[in-house]
């Protein structure tokens, strides 16, 4: 099998204004595509591991939970608190959302925890965000609108599960 080529640290700049496009085109595999080679030249670029989490949970309606992990263990490689904290509460939201389409058994509880978990991390990155940015509060509002307008409700206490195991 061929091996895959390198691109050169010249070409991030425009490599990940591609990413961007390809994600606003709805193809988010091509992003992930770009930004996992972008990576491999830069490992600490931090605006394409950002656009890479993106990138992944744009995939989590079609995807299985292993897309899950991957988004969880790109966002380790955040350098900043608060870029991590929020970008959690993205994963969470995004599987939230992928998880009530499924329609499957349980998809609202399931739903549910994962907007909780979802509004932990936005609070978490409000609590140390710069005072001029209010993206995390614009997400958690986002989710309570949610919550709200699909009726979504905690499990009752005697079919709660841990909300990874159907996914």
């Amino acid at each position: 099998m061929p091996e895959l080529k390198p691109i050169s640290q010249e070409a991030i700049p425009q490599a990940l204004e591609k990413a961007t496009r390809y994600r606003l085109l709805n193809q988010p595999w091509q992003a992930e595509s770009i930004c996992r080679d972008i990576l491999r030249t830069d490992p600490d670029n931090q605006q394409a591991t950002h656009t890479l989490i993106l990138a992944i949970t744009d995939q989590f309606e079609g995807e299985n939970k292993r897309s899950l992990q991957q988004a969880r263990e790109v966002v380790s490689k955040l350098t900043d608190n608060y870029e991590t904290e929020y970008c959690l509460g993205l994963i969470y939201e995004r599987q939230a959302r992928a998880a009530l389409k499924r329609s499957t058994p349980r998809a609202s509880y399931m739903a549910y925890e994962y907007l909780n978990q979802a509004l932990q991390h936005y609070k978490n990155a409000e609590e140390i965000r710069q005072e001029t940015n209010e993206e995390s509060i614009l997400r958690w509002n986002a989710c309570i609108r949610f919550i709200k307008q699909h009726n979504l409700k905690p499990a009752p206490d005697d079919v709660r599960e841990p909300p990874f195991l159907d996914v």
